[in-house]
Order: structure tokens, then C-alpha cells, then sequence
């Protein structure tokens, strides 16, 4: 598509965006292909060719791609020009077109999911592999792209078998090589994105793994899982990819990606050779996060919930953190009396999944003489009675492995929820301690108040998975002003003027009684003379 030239002679970066602004605008009949055509190639090749000249950054590139987006000519027949630029992409080799391609294949997958599935039914994750495999020394922006629109592909469709079996261990190997390379650098922008790729390429093994035991015309050779192969055998070499993903889990939001780092880590911590893959600090960092997220989660998120409890067990049981002195005894043993409904019954009951893995993980070695049961808790506090089977555990790998979130999906928080009351109620309690006695200070409140009430209103609107603000506690009485100062009664600066008639003031306490030997001082002369021939 890039081979035609365009012959407008462009100058300055003004004529660049009038000229593009025009090919996009370009109205033609949905038949008109060849009209079409001529119109993409005119777009490719002024957004491709001047982006070095005019050093046009990545925001400049993805503006192009949404100019094209929101134009006449892509509206006329959307399907079609998805599809003339996906096949440039399984054809291109030059970079400045590549570019351009990849960014708006990303842009449209990301607003249209079917523009992803499209990508893998044509092939396009094979051409991936081999134009990830070739740029990185060529152009390093091109690089990074591609493995974003190769992350946002694989976790939108299962791929298929035969896109897997073209992965390697060479790739794979290739990726932990740069994350290790980039060490020195947490912010460098190839991190995450290496990173993301690593971790929805576990995720695929895992699908086709289990969709492979259950479809008896898979092939009888099990799949070789290459992320964890490659951990497996040169896993010291490669523990900055481990950091990173703890590091990824602390301050992840979006669930999908929480998933995907969370089965990895199940699958790590379930294979001998990487039981010791993480430093000890490491793991503790983790198990911090674990208890925070766990405490964090709202009840209706069950399967996150159980995602981590699977892979709390093996943590607590089969990592250096089963070794003395053990780390957070008490948290962990206070985390599974609340996650198994003990001293919580104004909650919601507790579901069968929960009490299983609570009783499964409080039956670690170091945990299970002070650890509770999942039985005994549940005829406890919810009248279900389990029986051995239903206390023991089923965690598998399709149970880690089938669980999904929608891509952006952000997961709620009780904190958050918590400080948005707070709020609510402080701007509540606030409007109410205003007071003014003039009608235009109650004229105030009211309108305050009322607004604070529509704040109130607004503010739970923030996400919509999150629960109402919880009622406001009642106000604590105002301590009684004294009605005595030093047994003189105490009358407010208000009513001081309106009250001088009618309160009548207290005599004075008489003094204290003179220490004997001393000179009374009295009004009358008589008395004095008196006193001093006394003394004489």
C-alpha cells in the first residue's frame, strides 16, 4: 500500500495536517475500492514519510490514526479498510509505515474487539513474532509498539495452536534478556510492555493447556508452557522480570491484569524448580499485598478473591517463607478468621469456594495448630455443613486458568469507598455546624446544605461497582457551656446588655482571716491607736 507516492510537496508541518485532513475527508460509494485504495495509500504515505522529517512524536502518529478513524473515508466502508491495512501489515517491511500501521490497528482494536480477533484469524501473530524478533536495534519506538499491539491481540482471543508452537524458546528468552538489560532503568518504556507480553503469553499456555484435557482430538503432546520453562531453568539469571511483576501487583488497579500476574505467580510457586525463585524480601513484599488486597476487596468480587487465596497456599507453604521465623503469623491467621466469616456475621455469608480455600490455606504446616476450619466455621456462623470432600480443596489448574475479566475493568476498593463516605459525611457535618442568627445566615445554610446533599448524590458516581455511602453516625452533643466564672454567673456576650436589669450580681466572698502579729488596717483613726498601744 506504501509503494504509491504521493505528489504533494509538503513544507512545513500546517501543509502535513491540511493535506491529511483532506485524504481522510475523501466521500466515495462503499463499491469504490480502487477509490479507496488510492485514498489509504496517500494516508499512509503522508503520515509515514514525514514522520521523521517533521519528528512527529507517538501522539502526533496516533492522531493521524484517529483522523482516519473519525473521517468520510473509513466510515464509508469500515470492514474493508480494517482489512486492506491488516494485510499491509502481514506485507510491509519498511519502518516508517509499520509504525503508522501498528498504531492504528491498536487505536481501532482497542475501541473495536473484533479488530483483534480479525488479526489472529489472518495470522498476524506469526508476523508479529518476526517483526519483534527484527527491530529492536533498528527502531526502538516501532519495537515497543508492537509488543503493545501483540499484548493487547493475545488477551482480547485464545490464539491458536499453531501460533503458540511458533514461540520459541529463543523469544522468550529474548524478552527476559531485555528486562534484565533494563534493570538500572524502572522507567524505561519498554518495562511494562515486555513485561505484559511475558505475562499474557503464560496465560495462553495455561487456556490451551486445559482446553487441551478436555478436547480429546488435541494432540497427545502436552504444550510446553515457555515462560515457566525458561524461569525454570535460568531463573536467578532473569529475577528482575520478578520484581517487576510484584512491583505491577502493588499498584495494579485493572483486574484483568491483576489476573494475569496472579497466575503466573500460581503456576511459579506450584513448580519445584521455581519454588525459590524470588528473593525472600521479595516474597514478603508480596504476601504484604496479598493481605491488603485481600482485606480491600468488595464481597461481590469472589473469583479475584479466590484467584488469590489459590495462590496465597503455595506461597505460604512451598516458598522460603515456610521457614523460621515466620513472617506475619498473626495477620495471616486474624486474614482467614475475617475471609471465613469468624466474628463477622454482619456481613454477608461467606460462599462453599471461600471456606475451602480458607480451610485449605490454614492448613499450611507452620499455620495449622492455631489455624481454624473451614467446617467448624461454617456450622458455626452458616448453618452449612461441609463434608471432608467438600473441606478439602479442588485447586487445579483450570481453576486458576479459567478465570477472566474484560480488558480496563478497574477493580473496586473498600478503602476507596470508605474515604468517598468519609467525605460525604464531613462536608455533611460541616454544613450543619454552620449557624448565623440573621435570616441571611439561614438562607445560607440552606443553600449549603443542599448543595453538600448534591454532592453527596454525585459523589458515589465515581465507579459504578461501588456500594452507597454508608448512612451518617449521629452527632456527639456539644459540651454545656459553665454557667458560673469564679462564682460570678456566666452571661454569652449576646444577651450581656438585655440581661443587666433582671440578673442580679453575687456579693463578693469575704477575705481570708489575717495571720495574727500583723497590722489591721481599718478606716477609723480611733481603731488604729487603739491596736498600736496594744502592741506597746
Amino acid at each position: 500500500m506504501a509503494d504509491t507516492d504521493s505528489n504533494v510537496s509538503i513544507e512545513n508541518e500546517e501543509q502535513l495536517w491540511t493535506e491529511l485532513d483532506r485524504v481522510v475527508s475523501t466521500q466515495c460509494d462503499a463499491e469504490a475500492h480502487e477509490t479507496i485504495d488510492d485514498a489509504l495509500r496517500s494516508w499512509l504515505y503522508l503520515a509515514s514519510r514525514y514522520r521523521d522529517e517533521f519528528s512527529l512524536s507517538e501522539d502526533d502518529v496516533l492522531n493521524c490514526s484517529q483522523s482516519l478513524l473519525e473521517g468520510c473515508l473509513f466510515r464509508t466502508d469500515p470492514e474493508y479498510v480494517r482489512t486492506q491495512i491488516i494485510y499491509s501489515l502481514l506485507q510491509e517491511d519498511e519502518a516508517g509505515p509499520l509504525y503508522v500501521i501498528a498504531s492504528f490497528l491498536l487505536l481501532d482494536g482497542r475501541a473495536e474487539d473484533a479488530t483483534f480477533k480479525r488479526m489472529i484469524d489472518e495470522g498476524c501473530f506469526h508476523r508479529l513474532l518476526e517483526l519483534i524478533n527484527e527491530r529492536k536495534e533498528n527502531d526502538a519506538g516501532l519495537h515497543r509498539l508492537l509488543l503493545e499491539l501483540m499484548y493487547e491481540m493475545s488477551r482480547i482471543e485464545q490464539l491458536r495452536l499453531e501460533d503458540l508452537l511458533h514461540v520459541d524458546d529463543g523469544f522468550v528468552t529474548y524478552l527476559f534478556q531485555l528486562i534484565e538489560g533494563l534493570s538500572d532503568d524502572a522507567h524505561d518504556p519498554y518495562h511494562y510492555p515486555i513485561i505484559r507480553v511475558l505475562l499474557v503469553l503464560n496465560e495462553q499456555y495455561m487456556v490451551a493447556s486445559t482446553t487441551a484435557m478436555n478436547d480429546p482430538t488435541s494432540p497427545a503432546a502436552p504444550l510446553t508452557n515457555r515462560v515457566v520453562k525458561c524461569l525454570s531453568l535460568y531463573g536467578p539469571h532473569y529475577r528482575t522480570f520478578g520484581e517487576n511483576i510484584i512491583l505491577l501487583l502493588n499498584r495494579e488497579t485493572e483486574t484483568s491484569l491483576q489476573l494475569l500476574i496472579l497466575k503466573l505467580l500460581y503456576l511459579l510457586f506450584t513448580t519445584r524448580a521455581t519454588y525459590e525463585y524470588f528473593y525472600t524480601n521479595d516474597l514478603r513484599v508480596l504476601l504484604d499485598v496479598i493481605i491488603r488486597n485481600l482485606l480491600d476487596l468488595p464481597n461481590e468480587l469472589m473469583a479475584l478473591r479466590h484467584t488469590y487465596l489459590r495462590v496465597l497456599y503455595p506461597l505460604l507453604a512451598h516458598t522460603q517463607l515456610n521457614q523460621p521465623p515466620h513472617y506475619k503469623k498473626d495477620e495471616i491467621q486474624k486474614l482467614l478468621k475475617i475471609l471465613g466469616g469468624s466474628g463477622n456475621t454482619h456481613f454477608a455469608p461467606v460462599d462453599e469456594t471461600t471456606l475451602r480455600l480458607v480451610d485449605r490455606v490454614s492448613k499450611v504446616k507452620w499455620l495449622h495448630e492455631e489455624g481454624i476450619g473451614a467446617g467448624e466455621v461454617a456450622r458455626k456462623f452458616i448453618g452449612i455443613s461441609l463434608s471432608h470432600k467438600d473441606v478439602a480443596s479442588n485447586v487445579s489448574v483450570v481453576d486458576v486458568a479459567v478465570v477472566t475479566e474484560k480488558p480496563g475493568v478497574q477493580t473496586p476498593s473498600r478503602k476507596a469507598e470508605a474515604d468517598v463516605g468519609a467525605k460525604v459525611q464531613g462536608e455533611a457535618e460541616v454544613t450543619d455546624d454552620i449557624s448565623s442568627p440573621s435570616t441571611g445566615g439561614e438562607a445560607r445554610r440552606s443553600s449549603e446544605s443542599s448543595e453538600a446533599r448534591s454532592e453527596a448524590r454525585e459523589l458515589p458516581k465515581i465507579s459504578e461497582a461501588r456500594e452507597a455511602p454508608r448512612p451518617n453516625r449521629p452527632k456527639k452533643p456539644l459540651p454545656e457551656v459553665p454557667k458560673h466564672r469564679h462564682g460570678i454567673p456566666y452571661v454569652p456576650a449576646g444577651l450581656e446588655n438585655s440581661t443587666k436589669s433582671s440578673v442580679k450580681k453575687a456579693p463578693p466572698k469575704a477575705p481570708p482571716p489575717r495571720r495574727r502579729g500583723r497590722i489591721k488596717h481599718h478606716t477609723t483613726t480611733s481603731e488604729t491607736v487603739k491596736s498600736i498601744s496594744e502592741l506597746v
